[in-house]
């Protein structure tokens, strides 16, 4: 079983720049002028036992004018951390030109917008594509901003995954991450609108359920993108999502379940996450989720009975994020957003104060999708599979892309 390990990673301007309008918006892409914590997690692959894997870095820059100096950059902190047990390679902007290149000249450039190293979900795309024209029966995902720790991770990765388990084929594990202190926990902030946007408990709940009982492989209602193990079989069959701007690693179950595969995940696969700083102000935070929630749950509401596919509810998905996913959700940005704009008035914050109350609208409003979310999945999903099958067998896009 051939299982390659993916790392995007994300690139900004120089410090002294910044983020202009036009670039993609991401949490913490690193400064160009920084060293970011790409080579630790490379290095951290040290502490591994099971080294019979491939690593490929996707080089993700969030504008088109510092590929050169970003694929560099990646390069660079590739041939100073890598160690002698494990291949790295690099995917980046050029790989992905040439990549589309070939698919235009064999008639297949309709195709090229579904392999982009810009936007969460594309990018995870990337993350599945990469290791399938690689020739990988499973796809491991992991982010930059972690670290391993256990050395036995890979086996357990390997464990269940392209195997039966009682009873079932597994296509799909997801892990868990540790937080600084060791813990699985979120930390719940204490602030008034917290009560109304409850998500840090709802998740630590749900938490609970999952990861904190036996036995160790259950159903789960929730991922986590820098923690997935993908078995082929599904990977070529469902891809994520480009409409949902951010979480998409939950929105990528909720794709996979509706076309019929589980997500198991094993409490014993760990991983640390150390994140940079969130640099986007709370209310700016909270416009994500409702983006989010709102694209799911018409997700959800517009599903259709269709052969060889499973309805789901948000009933289906606990309280995480199921009680993001249902008719209160309206009711629920309100009263926190209220609040929350209340506690920027408080500090003088005029701006974000009323960036909190226009919160409020937008779930009514901006966020609804233009367009029906389950047959754009259903359309999306065919296409993905089309492409997948075409280049199953396409030498041409092997490794030659991976430098």
């Amino acid at each position: 079983m051939k299982l390659t390990m993916v790392i995007p990673s994300y690139w900004g301007r120089e410090s002294n720049v910044g983020w202009l309008e036009g670039d993609a918006v991401y949490d913490h892409a690193t400064p160009l002028d920084s060293e970011g914590t790409l080579g630790r997690a490379i290095e951290s692959l040290a502490i591994l036992e099971d080294t019979d894997f491939e690593l490929v870095v996707l080089a993700a820059p969030n504008n088109m004018e510092i590929v050169e100096q970003v694929e560099q950059k990646v390069r660079d902190i590739i041939s100073s951390s890598s160690n002698a047990d494990v291949k790295v390679h690099m995917f980046g902007p050029s790989h992905l030109k040439r990549l589309h290149e070939d698919l235009k000249k064999d008639g297949m450039g309709e195709y090229c917008d579904l392999l982009s190293l810009t936007g969460y979900s594309n990018i995870r795309n990337m993350c599945l594509f990469v290791p399938h024209i690689m020739g990988s029966d499973v796809a491991l995902l992991i982010d930059d901003d972690e670290v391993f720790e256990d050395p036995q991770f890979i086996s357990k990765a390997k464990e269940f995954i392209g195997k039966y388990h009682e009873g079932r084929f597994i296509n799909a594990v997801a892990g868990y991450y540790l937080q600084p202190n060791g813990d699985y926990h979120v930390g719940v902030p204490e602030n008034p609108w917290t009560r109304y946007w409850d998500k840090n408990i709802c998740m630590n709940e749900a938490f609970d359920e999952v990861i904190g009982t036996s036995p160790r492989l259950k159903e789960t209602p929730f991922v986590f993108g820098g923690n997935m193990v993908i078995h082929r079989d599904l990977f070529m069959k469902v891809p994520f999502d480009p409409m949902v701007p951010r979480g998409e690693d939950i929105d990528y179950l909720i794709n996979a379940r509706m076309f019929g595969y589980s997500f198991l995940l094993d409490n014993e696969l760990a991983i640390k996450h150390l994140p940079p700083a969130k640099s986007h102000p709370t209310w700016k935070r909270v416009r994500e989720d409702i983006y989010r929630f709102v694209y799911e749950r018409a997700k959800l509401m517009s599903q259709k009975e269709t052969e060889g596919m499973t309805t789901l509810t948000a009933e289906d998905l606990s309280c995480y994020p199921g009680n993001f996913l249902g008719d209160d959700l309206e009711e629920k940005v309100e009263n926190a957003c209220r609040l929350l704009s209340d506690e920027y008035l408080n500090k003088g914050d005029l701006v974000g104060s009323a960036e909190a109350l226009k919160n409020i609208g937008l779930v009514i409003t901006d966020a609804i999708p233009d367009i029906d979310p389950f047959e754009h999945l259903c359309k999306l999903q065919k296409r993905w599979n089309e492409l997948m099958l075409y280049s199953t067998d396409k030498k041409g896009l092997s490794l030659s892309f991976v430098t």
